[in-house]
């Protein structure tokens, strides 16, 4: 036969809670128990309060930098919410309502953007690694840790989060082909809010979608509304289902929004156009799942301006405990590299020297 088709592909997108609130009974069914849901609005709602602080403390020079996660919170916290404690949370620096919805505690990440290297040092049982700020590099990382986890058979798997300007970078690919070659039990979660910093994405991608992109190596693909929490839910569940038991890789894309600048250290005004934004402003996580929530009977008003005084006194504990921290020791340095540091980097620290002979007594000794 001369010419024969030898592939062909077909990228679902998944949507269970529009953003007018409206809910696919059918296809949300199980997804989320109701007391659920309202556990996660107010998780979510909490998280927006801190990174509102926590922007705040950027600005009046309490951190170097911070980068927003508004608009981007039921990405991580769906994802979060479907793993469960063996799975692996890889993220990169806008994923901070999955890590806390975790337990990771909210003051490391405030520790972290104010130059605090406690702030990276995972408490122990949380298997999650510290936020990434490189482009792409977390990818090959959570490859590692899922092939550890297969190695091992203890049926873990790994989530890592990335943007979707991040698919462009060759760490992408490496870990995609390492992933889907060696049949490791990861998901690739790319939150794609539109924008690769000051690049929109029809200048990084130029497929109908980012998903696709996964399929060259042979993942399954799909594409998810990225601010509906009961999709995210449903798609990242079905994904570690086919992680564990089959060994198969996912590419989910999740279609998002950042709300805010890139960075503090960005100005989105001089490339993004405000009616985009305001048009994505219709689309809120957090105000669609409210608004479903209401209509279920399951929240009001009353509720509402509890969890709003809740949220603002759990944060000022949060940045209290935070900037309440002591100072660092200078041992600290050599106490937190190694599990048994070596036999050098003990005298180092007991003698505060590169080694054992101080410089005056090197120059004596020559």
């Amino acid at each position: 036969m001369p010419r024969e088709k030898v592939f062909s592909a077909a990228i679902e997108r998944i949507s269970i809670l529009d953003e007018n609130g409206k809910f696919d009974a059918k296809l949300g069914r199980n997804v989320i128990p109701l007391e659920d849901a309202v556990a996660l609005y107010e998780h979510m709602f909490i998280c927006r309060e801190y990174d509102a602080i926590a922007f705040k403390l950027q600005r009046s020079g309490h951190m170097g930098t911070y980068p927003q996660n508004w608009g981007q919170e039921a990405t991580s916290t769906g994802a979060a919410y479907a793993m469960e404690d063996r799975d692996w949370f890889v993220s990169a620096y806008r994923e901070n309502a999955g890590m806390f919805w975790r337990g990771l505690p909210m003051e490391y990440i405030l520790w972290h953007w104010m130059g605090d290297e406690r702030g990276n040092r995972i408490p122990d049982g949380l298997r999650m690694l510290p936020i990434s700020v490189p482009i792409g590099t977390q990818m090959l990382h959570a490859c590692g840790l899922a092939w550890a986890g297969k190695y091992r058979g203890d049926g873990s798997a790994a989530v890592t989060f990335f943007g979707d300007g991040a698919t462009s970078e060759g760490d992408f690919h490496e870990a995609m082909n390492f992933a889907t070659t060696l049949e490791l039990p990861v998901v690739f979660f790319c939150q794609n809010n539109g924008w690769a910093i000051s690049t929109p994405r029809r200048r990084n991608v130029g497929g109908e979608t980012v998903a696709q992109r996964g399929l060259a190596y042979g993942a399954h693909c799909v594409q998810v509304d990225g601010n509906d929490i009961y999709a995210v839910v449903k798609v990242v569940r079905e994904a570690l289902e086919r992680a564990r038991n089959d060994f198969k890789v996912t590419f989910i894309e999740g279609v998002t929004y950042r709300m805010g600048d890139h960075t503090t250290a960005d100005d989105a005004r001089r490339y993004r156009d405000s009616a985009e934004r305001e048009e994505w402003a219709k689309r809120d996580p957090l105000a669609r799942l409210r608004t479903h929530l209401e209509e279920s009977g399951a929240w009001d008003t009353a509720k509402q301006e509890a969890l709003e005084a809740r949220a603002r006194e759990h944060v000022s504990g949060v940045v209290e405990r935070a900037e309440g921290i002591e100072k660092p020791a200078a041992a600290d340095i050599f106490n937190y590299t190694f599990a048994q540091p070596p036999e050098t980097l003990i005298e180092q620290r007991e003698t505060m020297r590169t080694n054992s002979l101080s410089l005056r007594d090197a120059v004596r000794s020559e």
